[in-house]
């Protein structure tokens, strides 16, 4: 771009996207004079998933604000937790996310997951035609138009990436309803209900059960209970203002 320059500014919260030298205050930023606001901070790097409001000049544009020379630009990150239009909130996640979306069916959150790569178009359309937002660390898929909506995972340990979407959106949590495989609702059954699915040690220490309505896979109280156990309380006890 060699057009007029502008003056551009990123919150830092938005520092990873950009060029270490546009990390602090306002850098001179050159425009072609045709592109809107939101593309011209797209083309720097920055997700506009990740971009909560653009001011100029000390007001607020809408991103189909065409900028002028000399435009002092403020570009600020999203406000949390983040309102998302429409209900109820769910969630699509990539390939690269499946402990973070075992964690949120764990939680009770709707999270579809696609366990192969099937590919950026199919992912960006998918969450259009059953409104989810997308969560990805793939900047270029969330940068495809016709998205519904997105959010960039900021962290790649799982603990850090479950807090920072809880954080970020506030989902209503209802641990212990959702089956992490697949999805589904889960229900009470009884021992003869799944018993096709139960060893020995099983049938013999359990009495509590749940299956899910779509998949059918039972799911008891086992080894690794006091784990996931902990996950759901810390979540609880951060996220739903319980003390």
């Amino acid at each position: 771009m060699n057009g007029p320059e502008i003056h551009v500014e990123f919150a830092p919260d938005l520092a990873l996207f950009v060029p270490s030298e546009r990390r602090r205050g306002a850098t001179p930023l050159a425009t072609d004079g045709a592109s809107t606001l939101g593309h011209v901070v797209e083309s720097a790097g920055v997700p506009l998933t990740e971009v909560g409001s653009l001011w100029v000049n000390g007001r607020e544009v809408a991103r189909s604000y065409v900028p002028a020379a000399g435009d002092v630009v403020d570009v600020r990150s999203v406000q949390r937790p983040q309102q998302v239009p429409g209900a109820p909130l769910r969630f699509l996640l990539d390939v690269h996310l499946g402990t973070l979306a075992r964690r949120l069916r764990l939680l009770g959150v709707d999270t579809s997951y696609e366990s192969t790569d099937i590919g950026d178009p199919a992912l960006a359309a998918r969450s259009a035609a059953e409104r989810r937002v997308m969560l990805s660390r793939d900047r270029g898929l969330l940068r495809r138009r016709e998205l519904w909506a997105g959010a960039y995972v900021y962290s790649t340990r799982p603990e850090d990436q479950l807090g920072d979407v809880l954080g970020r959106f506030r989902p209503e949590l209802r641990p212990w309803t959702r089956c992490t495989a697949c999805n589904g609702l889960l229900r009470e059954a009884t021992r003869e209900e799944v018993a096709d699915q139960l060893h020995g040690g099983t049938q013999r220490s359990y009495d509590v059960f749940a299956q899910c309505t779509d998949c059918g896979r039972a799911y008891w109280k086992g080894a690794h209970h006091d784990q996931l156990e902990a996950i759901v309380e810390r979540a609880l006890t951060e996220f739903s203002g319980r003390n």
